[in-house]
């Protein structure tokens, strides 16, 4: 069984910083492309980073030059870093990986939970 779970959440000031990050954890045998998404109340779940498994980054016009995103393979872990946030920025944070357990020969995709972000003064 694979579960990725998200941490960093809060609640942040307009202009603020915030980390989240994701860790998958289980019977993995390798990961590939991770990517963070976000869902605002009444709106749809979008994509806001996508890095490959050889640290090839993508990220809508939304969060470019704001938002980062990292990985450490070794720990199987995402990072995503957010600075200068928006109001707009509020939403549950997904992180959403390619993952190919150890009893398989093929990848599935998992989701995580969801972490709150609050951009408010």
């Amino acid at each position: 069984q694979v579960q990725l779970v998200e941490s960093g959440g809060g609640l942040v000031q307009p202009g603020g910083s915030l980390r989240l990050s994701c860790a998958a954890s289980g019977n993995i045998f390798s990961i590939g492309t991770m990517r963070w998404y976000r869902q605002a109340p009444g709106k749809q779940r979008d994509v806001v980073a996508i890095i490959t498994n050889n640290g090839n980054t993508n990220y809508p016009d939304s969060v470019k030059g704001r938002f980062t995103v990292s990985r450490d393979n070794a720990k199987n872990t995402v990072y995503l870093q957010m600075s200068s946030l928006k109001p707009e920025d509020t939403a549950v944070y997904y992180c959403n990986a390619d993952v190919r357990a150890a009893s398989r020969n093929y990848f599935s995709q998992y989701w995580g939970q969801g972490t709150q972000v609050t951009v408010s003064s």
